[in-house]
């Protein structure tokens, strides 16, 4: 797949930031452990989404997809991780949700990472976002 542009103009980024929706916790399988709780975000644009995962209110898991890219974060490899999803494929499979992949880069997408944290800025006034911007330091 070609590299995506991910550059940017401040008011593209404001608007992303700002179309970021919670979706509804019953439209998300719960995590089964004690005290786990998922958080998803969906943006106006498709394939736009922020997923949070929650162990007693601190980040364990976060995952942001947007244009056929992803970053990762997890506390069992404490580490950013960008890579590339399926969703601008078009095969049969792709065209259900539950089925995107995601294909880890070799390298890290240095541009992609400064974009996220770009849009996450946007909503730094809320808890949820800057817990996830603290993943990025």
């Amino acid at each position: 797949m070609p590299k995506t542009n991910h550059t940017l103009d401040q008011n593209e980024i404001a608007s992303l930031g700002a179309s970021l929706r919670e979706i509804e916790q019953k439209s998300l399988k719960q995590a089964h452990k004690e005290g786990n709780t998922r958080i998803w975000f969906q943006g106006e644009e498709p394939y736009f989404d922020v997923f949070f995962e929650f162990n007693n209110n601190k980040i364990s898991w976060f995952q942001f997809t947007f244009r056929g890219k992803s970053i990762s974060w997890d506390t069992r490899k404490p580490e950013l991780q960008t890579g590339t999803t399926n969703e601008l494929c078009l095969d049969d499979v792709s065209f259900y949700a539950a089925s995107k992949t995601i294909e880890n880069d070799q390298k890290s997408d240095v541009e992609f990472i400064d974009l996220v944290k770009s849009i996450l800025e946007t909503r730094s006034k809320e808890a949820i976002f800057a817990q996830a911007l603290a993943l990025f330091s």
